[in-house]
């Protein structure tokens, strides 16, 4: 999202990084295993990021580690497992609920929009009746993102003027279906968040229940993640949390944007949670707690990403889930990003091991947000592959 505010998806060098392998060699990665995370957060904090909180936990144990401060004019320190937006990691979560519904017979991934939302997407070349469920997980939809056109999003006077409105879901989709599709639903991949603000409109016709009532009986109880929040129009971040802040321009300064109304992300990246919460979410996925094996299946099977090549060589995306290169193979992922805010995560395929990082500033400077994204990178590719 750093160079096109509210695409939440990943920033731009982190699988050249994993692909090359970690800057750190296995035996200097072992020898340093015990003060890895405290030592990325602290190099992350010193790029220019306020606050930083970061988690593993691996067969060793769990670790935790924080740097910077969580209020720039307060000067008060980041808060230990403290909350923070998670951005496109939503989308995870929704998945697993659609996912959930297909096993249950309530729907199928070979559905069409048009069956569910009948007249919700047409218009400008874009027709729902072409549409499938799983081309909207999987982002082989060719909808336009409507993230790209809401001035919230892109600009600090945009944010500060309408960082309290409320968005309703269809009004998200018809500002995507003022633009033309991008190409043929399944004959090409592009990432769009319009995709999942409509898979979430789906879950709701499909059970009578909003996504978020879903995810919540589905997911957030089970699991006891009870420090994961479905905000709805709520603008704040639960305490204790550290003010997120934006660098809209390079050589701007920061800006802080906490407050966001987050029904602007919708299904696509509006929850809320903390680092533990989220390493157990992601090592249940994992380990086949949420779904059955035929969907644990469907989710896994990925198509090239075709629009992230050029930064990502490899990198492959599932049904709400990515996949990525490493030096000792590859792992699961989906970071996220919210203005403000970036979340990153890893976990290996059997759920043994995982990384959470949660970086409260987005810094516009190229050079700078490259430093951000290898050093992250780094520390992603130890703890999933020399731990």
């Amino acid at each position: 999202m750093r160079a096109n505010l509210g695409r939440w998806t990943l920033a731009t060098t982190l699988v050249a990084v994993l692909v090359a392998g970690s800057a750190l060699p296995a035996a200097a990665a072992a020898a340093s295993r015990p003060n890895r995370l405290q030592s990325a957060a602290d190099d992350l904090h010193r790029l220019g990021i306020t606050g930083v909180q970061t988690l593993s936990r691996t067969p060793h144990g769990q670790d935790a580690a924080r740097a910077g401060v969580a209020d720039l004019e307060k000067q008060t320190p980041v808060p230990a497992d403290g909350y923070f937006r998670m951005g496109s990691n939503t989308k995870t979560f929704v998945a697993v609920v659609t996912l959930q519904l297909a096993g249950e017979g309530r729907l199928s991934l070979d559905d069409t929009v048009e069956h569910w939302l009948p007249g919700v997407v047409t218009g400008n070349g874009n027709d729902g009746g072409r549409i499938t469920v799983r081309n909207l997980l999987q982002h082989t939809s060719g909808l336009y993102n409507y993230t790209r056109d809401i001035d919230v999003l892109g600009t600090a006077d945009g944010y500060l003027a309408h960082r309290y409105d409320h968005y309703d879901p269809a009004g998200l989709i018809a500002i995507a279906v003022k633009h033309e599709p991008g190409f043929e639903p399944g004959t090409h991949w592009d990432y769009s968040n319009t995709n999942y603000v409509l898979a979430g409109m789906i879950i709701e016709r499909a059970t009578g229940h909003s996504w978020g009532s879903e995810v919540r009986s589905r997911i957030l109880r089970p699991l006891g993640l009870r420090h994961t929040v479905v905000p709805g129009d709520r603008a704040t971040v639960p305490d204790p949390h550290a003010e997120g802040y934006q660098q809209w321009e390079p050589g701007a300064g920061l800006v802080d944007t906490t407050i966001l109304n987050p029904s602007v992300a919708d299904a696509a990246g509006s929850l809320i949670t903390t680092p533990s919460d989220l390493a157990t979410f992601w090592q249940a996925l994992q380990q086949g707690r949420l779904l059955k094996p035929a969907q644990m299946t469907q989710m896994h099977q990925t198509v090239l990403a075709e629009t992230m090549q050029d930064y990502y060589p490899g990198i492959r995306y599932g049904l709400g889930i990515m996949w990525t290169p490493s030096d000792c193979g590859g792992f699961w992922l989906h970071p996220g990003d919210v203005p403000g805010t970036s979340t990153w995560n890893a976990v290996s395929t059997n759920g043994s091991r995982v990384a959470i990082v949660s970086l409260t500033t987005q810094l516009a400077d190229p050079t700078t947000s490259a430093a951000v994204e290898t050093r992250t990178g780094e520390l992603l590719n130890d703890v999933i592959c020399h731990s």
